[in-house]
């Protein structure tokens, strides 16, 4: 699947798992629109992957340990394919606190790569998040043009 990032640029999803939830994720937004409440989202979105046979869980548990004991639980939206970690939202601004809470829930379940899939805004919004974040590509400079700075590769 492409995708146009941030800055315009247009390039491939890395990881087939992903893209197919994003387009999964996107159909469900088509054909409920915005408004619902988060668990009409979630069970829609089960209802997709079970249909194209992705595994999931849904409501994982997962346990937080400080110094080798357990401090706490909580219920991860869903796991997919025991590799992509899923949190779902339907607010219309999607909070700082939100983005920082998957990055925990992915060290937490010692999982890579998380998705918020927010359905409150048009079009979805998703983020990406990282439990280590990717390294930063050492060819990217900032380019002073006419006083504006602009970002090449």
């Amino acid at each position: 699947m492409k995708y146009v990032n941030r800055n315009g640029s247009e390039r491939e999803d890395d990881d087939p798992v992903t893209a197919q939830v994003i387009g999964l994720a996107i159909e469900v937004q088509k054909e409920l629109g915005t408004g619902f409440l988060e668990s009409i989202y979630h069970r829609a979105l089960e209802i997709e992957l079970a249909e194209v046979g992705l595994a999931f869980v849904s409501e994982a548990p997962l346990v937080v340990k400080y110094k080798d004991r357990l401090v706490g639980t909580f219920a991860a939206d869903m796991i997919i394919e025991g590799k992509l970690l899923i949190e779902l939202k339907a607010v219309d601004i999607l909070p700082l606190s939100s983005e920082l809470q998957v990055v925990n829930y992915l060290k937490a379940a010692r999982l890579d790569v998380g998705l918020i899939l927010n359905f409150g805004a048009v079009p979805l919004q998703i983020k990406r998040k990282y439990r280590n974040p990717p390294p930063i590509d050492p060819n990217l400079r900032l380019h002073e043009d006419n006083g504006c700075p602009s970002y090449h590769s």
